[in-house]
């Protein structure tokens, strides 16, 4: 199996909101939908999902498994409640949705992987991960088990050591908050290449992180944002774009939650 390149993210959504975006992400054409038990929106991200009519094995759903489930047992139980929310007999794919210090990597890897075998998830993977974290991932389960790494990712932050480091394990690379709260979407180069392309600067963003290899997962409560989101699939950046983006690198990082995040690679 592989990660789909493109996908609706619902971070922050909950609620009708939460339902609503799933619905018309999927009615737009969307097949691949994130959520994280921390969101608290698996039931309404369930229930788009069951009432979309679109059959389940035609979609892909993440979801990522919380700190305080990180015991063996309450890992694998709290997967298992997570599939009852989304409606569903499995997931495409399970995170760990950060690394934790207290716990040893190895343990909730292997329950992960546990998870795995059990049929709960088709694939498994990491988030929010460093290379120091992601190497003793790879330790306890290999990399192959490892399907992806789900960081933030932007014109903005471009995390260059952990993604050539990802890459070179053969782990895939999702972006999250690529488009930067909004931030990147009001600068003045991106600006000039989506005037060039004729396209949205959401566009074109989301196209530089397709082409730089990144899964990218947006979300947005608006139908007609879902839908020309959608469209930076069909659109092809030039060398020189993806070279004026890169050089807009400013490690602008915007998710660092303290007692939580890693100590990041620079």
């Amino acid at each position: 199996m592989t990660i789909p390149m493109f996908g609706a993210g619902t971070f922050r959504l909950q609620g009708q909101a939460a339902f609503d975006s799933v619905r018309h992400a999927i009615e737009a054409g969307y097949r691949a939908i994130d959520t994280a038990q921390i969101y608290n929106n698996e039931a309404e991200v369930g229930q788009a999902v069951a009432e979309s009519g679109v059959a389940r094995k035609d979609l892909f759903l993440t979801t990522k498994v919380w700190n305080d489930n990180f015991g063996a047992d309450r890992l694998v139980a709290s997967l298992e409640e997570s599939l009852q929310k989304l409606r569903t007999d499995y997931v495409d794919l399970a995170l760990i949705h950060w690394p934790l210090s207290s716990v040893p990597v190895e343990a909730y890897m292997v329950a992960l992987a546990t998870a795995r075998e059990r049929g709960l998830a088709r694939q498994i993977g990491i988030s929010n991960f460093n290379i120091e974290y992601t190497k003793r991932a790879i330790a306890a389960v290999g990399a192959k088990q490892i399907a992806t790494n789900q960081i933030e990712l932007s014109p903005y932050l471009q995390n260059r050591r952990l993604v050539d480091f990802l890459q070179g394990q053969g782990i895939h690379v999702t972006s999250y908050m690529t488009l930067g709260y909004g931030k990147v979407l009001h600068d003045p180069v991106i600006g000039a290449i989506a005037a060039r392309r004729q396209a949205t600067p959401a566009q074109v963003t989301l196209a530089w992180a397709m082409q730089t290899g990144f899964s990218v997962i947006p979300s947005s409560t608006k139908r007609e944002n879902l839908a020309s989101n959608l469209l930076a699939t069909g659109l092809q950046l030039s060398a020189q774009d993806m070279d004026e983006i890169a050089a807009l690198e400013r490690n602008g990082r915007m998710v660092n939650p303290e007692g939580l995040a890693p100590v990041w690679d620079l």
